[in-house]
């Protein structure tokens, strides 16, 4: 038994249903969490679900796209008017971009990179936040990357809008800072997933970890017992 298994008993998760989202989504589950899971597509949500139920969960599913602010507000309006809190936050959604020249990128993709990647994180701060503050100890985690914190040639889209996330988050963890609420950034490293085979192509996706290798050091950012606010914590 690890030290996240049944330590979400009785508490609620937002999450995705994607990548490390859907492998965290699962893990929360599993752990006795009900999840609240978001994406566009139902197909997406419903096979997660399906999982979900497989490993004696519950979930809640919840069509919406993350570039429609006003969907996000009523988010928060929906969990509050049914739950009145919410227990862990993680941020996990995320988009690409493309690889490419600074002068090169397109202004529709760019604006996208913003609008996922770092305005969809502030409106779900800015309509989760007072369902974290009901919680008795609510938990916010945001998934980054190191390209965040380094020049890559062709990354500049993409490194912009994590490096963006990470100041949003940080922030926003010093805000908590004399509250029950806690906010981390969390840098998974390579995993095998559809946003790294865009970004290496040629990358055997045999040599990289599965996502699930990940969800334990992810759960204990998002569990009530953890004491961490305002860190950058790598995967091992």
């Amino acid at each position: 038994m690890t030290s996240t298994d049944s330590a979400f008993t009785g508490r609620l998760a937002l999450g995705a249903s994607r990548g490390l989202g859907r492998a965290a989504a699962i893990g929360l589950a599993a752990s006795g969490a009900h999840v609240i899971l978001v994406a566009r597509t139902v197909g997406g949500l419903e096979d997660v679900d399906d999982e979900i139920q497989k490993a004696g969960g519950s979930a809640t599913l919840v069509p919406l796209d993350l570039r429609d602010g006003t969907a996000l507000d009523r988010l928060g309006a929906s969990i509050y008017e049914r739950w009145g809190r919410l227990d862990a936050f993680l941020g996990n959604a995320g988009v690409l971009g493309a690889l490419t020249p600074l002068s090169h990128l397109e202004p529709k993709l760019f604006q996208e990179l913003l609008d996922v990647n770092v305005t969809a994180n502030w409106r779900l701060i800015r309509s989760l936040d007072p369902l974290l503050r009901a919680s008795d100890a609510g938990r916010a985690v945001f998934v980054t990357s190191g390209v965040a914190r380094r020049f890559t040639p062709f990354w500049g889209g993409y490194a912009m809008s994590k490096a963006a996330l990470e100041s949003l988050a940080l922030t926003y963890a010093a805000e908590c800072e004399s509250g029950r609420v806690k906010v981390n950034l969390f840098s998974p490293g390579p995993l095998r997933t559809r946003m790294r085979a865009k970004g290496f192509p040629g990358e055997d996706p045999e040599t990289l970890r599965l996502p699930e290798a990940v969800v334990p050091p992810l759960l204990e950012l998002l569990s009530p017992a953890c004491t961490k606010n305002g860190e950058l914590v790598r995967a091992a």
